[in-house]
């Protein structure tokens, strides 16, 4: 997502070249790639949006929300643009005016961001329930969703859904299909008491080809947002961790503990994981395709601080934050996607995004899309423009008041003297 791609996008995007080019897949030679095509008018970021649009810009403007900041209304109608009659969102539609049909692509996780995004906003109720609306209409049996309509459940796709619903104000353990809510899917991806002690509370991305559940960061930091029922916007309030003290609770292990756990333990379980791993340097890693050593996951490592303080765990985001300011910089330029979510953790960390690692991140997440309609001064946050406005309305009120009170003396003193006239006269 001109940002980290999830194994997720990755399979759909496999799956979909192989849709698009039988030709190559059959031994002929592929043609020459074309100039990547201009990107819309409306949309954040100059690279190709091809695979990511939808991804990047409600990121951004879901960002844009968070920081106090009124997003343009060009971006948001490109975003409600994106949006098939169904409800779905494809990754992105070059001809938003065409008709969606059998063949766009559309997926799990644009629709669900996109949801996310609109839910923040306001003002979009019926484009939210049409995109919950086909969501829950291609939740598969175990409960989750794949990336693609019909594909096997996965942690990273059932999360984002999990939090459009809660976004959307519907209860995702009530989401069900066929009596299997998305926690049932979850509970099936979870490494549990079975697995190598430390690799358990870990989440897997799907079954490998022999049905193996192999702990990944990514998927779990997915879960532990969904263990919480939380998207990417995160408040520290929000964290329903307890207290926010000590360490995460590890799985607990005995008779029958693997089935009679509740969400929360279970997200308990998978913070306990993540937090491990972020201990050993601060961040976490990914290996890209064909690449012999891991390499920093930014995104991930940004998408944990959130997951952490969703958790009620916000001590143990503070090292990743940390890394973050270090490190982001290169990363996240020219990147809504990247930039928005380092808003997004800063935020949820109590942090100051217009201050982090001597970057604003917000002024630089502006600057890739549209002029926004409004932006905070520097050092306010939304609730106290908020104050600020209401401050403005009380001053108005007060001079209307001293006005009318000037008026009605100016009018008793010329009543006045009018009738010292008659007196005289």
């Amino acid at each position: 997502m001109n940002v980290r791609r999830t194994a997720a996008a990755l399979a759909a995007s496999a799956v979909l070249s192989a849709l698009a080019a039988p030709a190559a897949s059959a031994g002929t030679a592929a043609p020459s790639s074309s100039p990547a095509p201009k990107p819309p008018s409306g949309l954040h970021g100059t690279k190709d949006p091809s695979y990511d649009g939808v991804w990047r810009q409600s990121i951004a403007l879901l960002a844009q929300d968070t920081a106090g900041v009124t997003p343009a209304a060009e971006a948001v109608d490109w975003l409600t643009g994106q949006q098939c009659s169904s409800g779905a969102f494809a990754a992105y539609r070059a001809d938003a005016g065409a008709e969606c049909d059998a063949k766009t692509p559309v997926d799990s996780n644009a629709t669900a961001v996109a949801v996310q995004a609109l839910a923040a906003l306001g003002g979009h109720t019926g484009e939210v329930r049409k995109a919950v609306g086909w969501l829950k209409s291609v939740q598969n049996e175990d409960g989750g969703w794949g990336y693609l309509p019909g594909t096997p459940s996965d942690t990273n796709s059932t999360s984002v859904v999990v939090g459009a619903l809660a976004a959307a104000g519907e209860k995702p353990g009530a989401t069900r299909a066929d009596g299997k809510s998305p926690y049932d899917a979850l509970a099936e991806l979870q490494l549990g008491c079975d697995a190598d002690a430390g690799d358990r509370g870990a989440y897997a991305f799907q079954p490998d080809k022999k049905g193996r559940l192999l702990a990944n960061a990514d998927a779990t930091v997915a879960g532990v947002l969904a263990g919480h029922g939380e998207g990417l916007a995160v408040t520290p309030a929000a964290g329903d961790g307890g207290e926010g003290g000590g360490a995460p609770e590890p799985l607990e292990c005995g008779s029958g503990a693997d089935a009679g756990r509740t969400p929360e333990e279970a997200a308990s379980g998978a913070a306990a994981y993540l937090t491990g791993l972020l201990e050993k340097d601060g961040h976490l890693t990914s290996l890209a395709p064909g690449a012999d050593e891991p390499v920093p996951d930014h995104s991930n490592t940004a998408e944990a601080v959130i997951a952490l303080v969703a958790a009620g765990r916000p001590e143990a985001a503070e090292a990743p934050l940390a890394w973050l300011e270090k490190n982001s910089a290169e990363w996240a330029a020219d990147n809504p996607a990247g930039l928005g979510t380092l808003v997004l953790a800063a935020h949820a960390a109590g942090g100051d995004p217009r201050s982090f690692g001597g970057t604003d991140l917000v002024k630089e997440l502006n600057a890739t899309g549209p002029e926004p309609e409004s932006v905070p001064a520097a050092g306010a946050d939304a609730s106290e423009e908020g104050e600020k406005s209401g401050s403005g309305d009380v001053s108005v009120l007060w001079w209307i008041l001293g006005a009318g009170v000037l008026a009605g003396l100016v009018a008793g003193a010329v009543l006045m003297l009018t009738a010292g006239r008659r007196k005289r006269s």
